[in-house]
């Protein structure tokens, strides 16, 4: 039960007396499904009744002479509402409280007070005053946390399905999807909404927020608006117009933070956040981000989900063509321009009404935290209706015209030579090919492809037919424009445009082909850290004629958000083909030849470039692929379900798959609200077949999700560190 102190005004003894006030917290938790979200607070659901009793100094009150009236208030704004001792139906648009028949005691009365079903979300103070004809006595008693209600159709953040609100709202737990497309791999994230301290974190987030600062009473009005909140949290989850959670950084050394990889869960970096007295928190990176902004979101109360884009676009001049440029010998260009594709791009998918925008546009909406593009004026994005997008109505806020391109852009691929472009072919499935979200209940991905794609993709766009801008400061009209920016020069073109930053895949075989030639590139398999890349290379002669060829491979490191670094591998090989003839060119780098450059992370870029000696005719081939990493083995005595408060035993092992001798092998395990710190185990080397292990005992204070993670690092290559993450259930006794 929670008490809180009172103040009392008035002197009269013979008037009704508030001794204390019982919040019924574990009770009102349950019923408001709020149970472990705050050990301060109650934590109560907009639009649905909570109770609370009155205890009195020596008699209770007398609704014939006294009268209760109870005041909630957000800093100058406040609401009075007196308590109806009868059963006369309450205007759900207002605050109301009542008492039922049998809740008055000798002395104490039970009250059940019921928010309009559009309330702020917020921290309310509650003041209860006593009246009679002579006087008036006023206690504050306390406060509340009132939260968005998905359980109640009303809500414009309702849910009809239970297991929907559980997965979206209620779950700590979350993977996000990360990799190539041709490699996706799972990321456990404790979003740990039950931790202590998060919740007050997610409203002091609202509180610092530059709308609340700038103006208190018009930010706690806007409050009760899903839209509204989704856009002050998605900017406050970056640090780039205020006193956000997060500071983003790709590339460069990470010593005065952590790297963006370390993190697994959201807890961590708000009680940074917090504690550091709202300084940003060194360095997020997008799955960073739209996690972070998944806890503050399921903490209020929206449902969300955390979406990967496989080869999302970056569209920053607006014309739904990414331009990816290569040298006559494979290598890709990196040419600096505002246009990139990332190999992944992780947003977050948040669930609401539109009544802005018409039924049409309820239901998921993406919202993306990544500092990109500012979205009427600051680093925001969304949140943007996905059917929005699935309809082409890129008119309809916020910001659709960039999610569009970001699942639907074309890439234009070129050779250029000497600044003349000598081959180009346009992508029309590479961008948005994959999209993937949790699935309900399980691990696994639900493909979420279709639900922001198009059939009729080739239709012209439509646009929304409403009053509301996009709120984006690029234009909102976007047409699919044929240009590749390349003027008429000599009878070929000359390449004056942009270049693109970053990845694209198409299939597991790339194919590039002209009038004569047809090639594709294919990766066998997925390969491992410390194995051989194998690759093939198939060429087909399409003409009737023989043909002498050059064939020149190029492959690039590269980070999944940015453009190739120098090449670390070439080859060069003349070919001899018949008419009609299919030659299959077989190819391998050893790992002597990448471990001094790629980690486990790392995407590599790789093209081959075929050309005809004599006519000059080139066919371009590419694919991006990433290294999967080595396996560690962790497993929990008892099975992965522990009980709060009891030590349980786990074991971390490693075995030594590769071919090779490791050196300076450690073995590091953490876990927060499983353990204090890190915790080691070194080798001065591990030969192959043999094994590294740590035995660690771990103790949850908390119930709800936890992640375990180990890290292997050994000196042979600093890059070639792997992570292993390990769920574990925290249940009550």
């Amino acid at each position: 039960m929670q008490q809180t102190t009172y103040t009392i005004w008035g002197t009269h003894d013979s008037h009704c007396r508030l001794k204390l006030v019982d919040f019924w917290a574990n009770e009102n938790h349950i019923s408001h499904e709020t149970q472990g979200l705050s050990k301060q607070h109650l934590v109560v659901r907009r639009g649905k009744p909570f109770k609370l009793t009155l205890l009195f100094f020596s008699r209770s009150l007398n609704p014939r002479t006294e009268r209760l009236v109870l005041d909630v208030s957000l800093g100058h704004l406040s609401e009075s509402f007196p308590v109806q001792f009868s059963d006369e139906q309450s205007d759900p648009q207002s605050w109301s409280a009542k008492v039922y028949p049998g809740n008055i005691q000798p002395q104490s009365v039970t009250i059940h007070i019921c928010s309009p079903v559009q309330s702020a979300v917020a921290l309310y103070n509650l003041v209860v005053h006593i009246e009679t004809i002579q006087n008036r006595r006023s206690y504050a008693v306390g406060t509340f946390v009132l939260l968005c209600n998905p359980w109640l159709k009303d809500d414009p953040v309702y849910m009809p399905l239970d297991a929907q609100i559980k997965e979206y709202v209620k779950s700590d737990y979350g993977v996000v999807f990360i990799g190539t497309h041709l490699n996706v791999r799972q990321r456990p994230w404790s979003f740990g909404q039950y931790e202590p301290g998060v919740l007050e974190a997610c409203l002091k987030l609202l509180q610092v927020s530059p709308q609340h600062l700038r103006n208190k009473d018009k930010d706690f009005s806007l409050r009760a608006d899903p839209v509204y909140l989704s856009r002050v949290i998605c900017a406050m989850v970056n640090c780039n117009d205020d006193l956000g959670i997060l500071a983003g950084k790709w590339q460069g050394s990470y010593k005065d933070g952590i790297n963006p990889t370390e993190w697994s869960g959201s807890a961590d970096i708000l009680h940074r956040w917090v504690s550091s007295n709202y300084s940003p928190v060194r360095y997020g990176q997008c799955w960073v981000f739209a996690s972070v902004l998944c806890t503050v979101m399921r903490v209020l109360g929206i449902p969300s989900r955390v979406v990967t884009v496989f080869n999302a676009a970056h569209d920053g001049d607006g014309n739904l063509n990414i331009e990816e440029c290569y040298s006559s010998t494979g290598e890709k260009l990196n040419l600096n321009n505002n246009d990139s594709i990332w190999n992944f791009h992780v947003w977050v998918e948040c669930w609401m009404r539109r009544p802005d925008l018409g039924a049409g546009f309820d239901g998921w909406q993406v919202v993306d935290p990544t500092p990109q593009e500012r979205s009427a004026g600051i680093f925001c994005c969304g949140p943007c209706p996905v059917a929005a997008i699935q309809q082409h109505c890129l008119r309809a806020p916020y910001d659709t015209s960039f999610v569009y391109a970001s699942i639907d852009a074309d890439v234009i691929r070129m050779i250029v030579r000497n600044g003349l472009v000598v081959e180009r072919k346009v992508d029309t499935e590479c961008v948005g090919q994959l999209i993937y979200t949790k699935s309900i209940g399980s691990d696994s991905p639900e493909n979420l492809t279709q639900t922001y794609k198009s059939k009729n993709r080739g239709q012209p766009i439509a646009t929304l037919r409403h009053s509301a801008s996009s709120g984006h400061q690029r234009s909102s009209e976007v047409t699919r424009a044929g240009s590749f920016f390349a003027l008429s020069f000599n009878g070929k073109d000359r390449y004056t445009g942009y270049a693109t930053p970053q990845p694209r895949q198409v299939d597991y075989e790339a194919r590039g082909s002209s009038s004569g030639l047809d090639v594709s590139l294919r990766i066998d398999g997925v390969p491992s850290v410390g194995e051989s890349i194998v690759m093939c290379v198939t060429v087909k002669n399409q003409s009737s004629s023989p043909r002498v060829l050059m064939e020149h491979l190029n492959a690039q490191l590269k980070e999944y958000n940015s453009n190739p670094q120098e090449s670390f591998w070439r080859a060069r090989n003349e070919v001899h083909i018949q008419p009609g003839e299919v030659v299959l060119l077989h190819h391998t780098i050893l790992p002597s030849e990448y471990e001094s450059v790629l980690a486990a992370d790392d995407i590599v870029n790789m093209a081959v470039v075929i050309k005809d000696v004599m006519t000059e005719e080139r066919a371009l081939a590419m694919q991006e692929f990433n290294l999967r990493s080595l396996k560690i083995t962790i497993e929990i005595e008892g099975g992965d379900s522990i009980q709060i408060k009891r030590e349980h035993k786990a074991q971390v092992s490693f075995i030594n798959k590769l071919s090779k001798t490791l050196n300076g092998v450690v073995l590091t395990v953490e876990g927060s609200g499983l353990l204090q710190g890190k915790q080691e185990a070194r080798m001065i080397s591990l030969q192959p077949d043999m094994k590294i292990e740590k035995t660690v005992f771990i103790m949850a204070t908390s119930p709800g999700t936890k992640l375990l993670m180990a890290t292997l690092s050994h000196s042979n290559s600093a890059n070639m560190v792997s992570r292993s993450f390990h769920k574990v259930s925290v249940i009550t006794a």
